[in-house]
């Protein structure tokens, strides 16, 4: 695509697509399948424009395109570099296979609001890929905003008590968090460093000391709520009255991958990995990053209903990514990015069988699964593929990631990082082996003969993505080689 169109061309038509598709959407409000069709054409387009960026990142390209000067200094322009390509690439695939399972479990449910759901749906994937694309804070910061409001309505997709209370949690914790504490780190960067703009090596370098930097620093960690650190992770658990599909964006393609995403790319490109291993920032960073890691293992262990569980690991594998810059060597920044996309390969495949079972059968607590992969045995056979992957079990994604990051903490002599690894794996065994164990060496009840696979579409999805967990474990060429070309090696 790159040889009829400009790559800077091709930035704009990134961010462009799913708004763009969002506005066709509501013409086919009464029409469902021609209504389908545009958000899956959609999730394509937009699948092949971002992979039609890559040959140019890989080879050393950096495109870039400026949408408006607002003021002297602030810009919304858009720059693709290594690791929001990175994140572009996961939110984008998935986007299309979340799409197919979308429609699949719409239809079967019966959910109201469809429509609705699929122009939110579209206008949160392009808010995503402009904060992927995102030159400088200021338009990383519209982006983030603009992904917080047009995720509330699919929180609050099911219009009942619980949805709206959940509904006002997810926007106060957000947008207070980012409005309270990144807004203002957005400023005092200003400040400091004269410019928003990204820069590999951080634009901080030697303009302020080790308590500042601490301190803004913690303004950004805590003030990224989407990262769900904690105590700051309590909107994510109650999210989950929402439907599978959004509960799929919000641990896997979108919403948490954007808090995550734009932590590391702060370190990297506003502190710079260097600036923080000089002032001394590992240390607390790490006690704040291993505390949620085992502290929502240990709440997760206690969870009966799925979604929470899944929801739970979710609080705690996002900050393995944090831990991942809190070690503070290239190996752990590498690990960090490497589990951003296998994580959320894993995450919605779990969320995919999670919507499967409630599909089928309307199952939704752990204690009812006795025998249930001997009835949906893609769909338990996927969760065990995602199971074992959120564990960092070979061959899945998810042992690369912890691979990396144990690297990095033994290189840096950081123990309570290897500790916090090693333990919580214990942990993240505990609370996924025995929902495989349950549903595959249990008796089936008599209740439950009744039980069958979800519609197709669920299926295909969920299966899609079990194996894509397994394929990137084989050929994680275009991960590893995004992720060394972030920390320049």
């Amino acid at each position: 695509m790159t040889a009829f169109v400009s790559p800077e061309v091709l930035v704009l038509l990134a961010v462009a697509t799913p708004f763009v598709g969002a506005l066709i959407i509501p013409l086919f409000h009464r029409m469902p399948n021609p209504r389908e069709t545009v958000t899956l054409v959609t999730a394509v387009l937009l699948c092949l424009i971002v992979f039609s960026l890559l040959g140019t990142v890989l080879d050393g390209g950096r495109p870039e395109a400026l949408v408006i000067k607002v003021a002297l200094g602030l810009e919304v322009a858009f720059k693709v570099e290594p690791l929001g390509m990175l994140f572009a690439l996961v939110a984008s695939s998935l986007w299309i296979v979340n799409s197919i399972y979308s429609i699949g479990y719409m239809r079967a449910n019966d959910e109201p609001r469809q429509t609705g759901f699929y122009v939110c749906f579209a206008i949160a994937l392009g808010s995503t890929i402009g904060l992927a694309f995102a030159k400088n804070l200021f338009t990383l910061f519209l982006c983030y905003e603009a992904l917080t409001i047009s995720t509330y309505p699919l929180v609050a997709h099911k219009a009942n008590d619980e949805a709206m209370r959940a509904g006002r949690l997810y926007l106060l914790l957000l947008l207070g968090t980012s409005l309270v504490l990144f807004l203002p780190a957005i400023m005092v960067t200003w400040a400091l460093a004269g410019t928003l703009d990204f820069a590999p090596g951080g634009i901080l370098a030697g303009k302020a000391g080790a308590p500042t930097i601490a301190a803004l620093l913690a303004l950004y960690v805590f003030g990224i709520g989407k990262a769900a650190v904690m105590p700051l992770h309590f909107w994510l658990p109650a999210a989950m009255v929402a439907p599978t599909p959004v509960s799929a964006l919000l641990h896997a393609v979108a919403v948490v991958k954007a808090g995550v995403f734009t932590v590391v790319k702060v370190a990297v490109y506003v502190f710079g990995i260097d600036t923080l291993e000089a002032l001394g920032q590992s240390t607390w960073l790490t006690l704040v990053a291993g505390a949620t890691v085992i502290t929502a293992s240990i709440v997760a262990l206690r969870q009966d209903n799925l979604k929470r569980r899944l929801a739970y690991s979710t609080v705690s594998q996002l900050s393995y990514i944090v831990l991942g810059v809190a070690i503070l060597t290239p190996i752990s920044v590498v690990g960090a990015a490497m589990h951003l996309a296998a994580h959320a390969v894993g995450k919605i495949t779990l969320f995919f069988a999670a919507g499967s079972l409630y599909t089928s059968a309307h199952l939704t607590e752990i204690s009812q699964l006795d025998g249930v992969g001997r009835r949906m045995p893609w769909t338990m056979g996927a969760f065990a593929v995602g199971a074992l992957a959120m564990i960092g079990v070979p061959p899945t994604a998810g042992f690369l990631g912890k691979w990396f990051l144990l690297t990095g903490a033994a290189q840096a002599a950081n123990w309570i990082a290897v500790g916090v690894i090693v333990l919580s794996t214990i942990l993240n065994a505990g609370y996924y082996l025995p929902i495989v164990y349950r549903a595959f060496f249990r008796a089936l009840p008599e209740s439950s003969h009744h039980v069958h696979e979800a519609p197709w579409p669920i299926v295909v999805a969920l299966t899609a993505t079990a194996v894509g967990t397994i394929v990137l474990f084989f050929t994680p060429g275009i991960p590893y080689t995004l992720a060394t070309l972030l920390i320049g090696r």
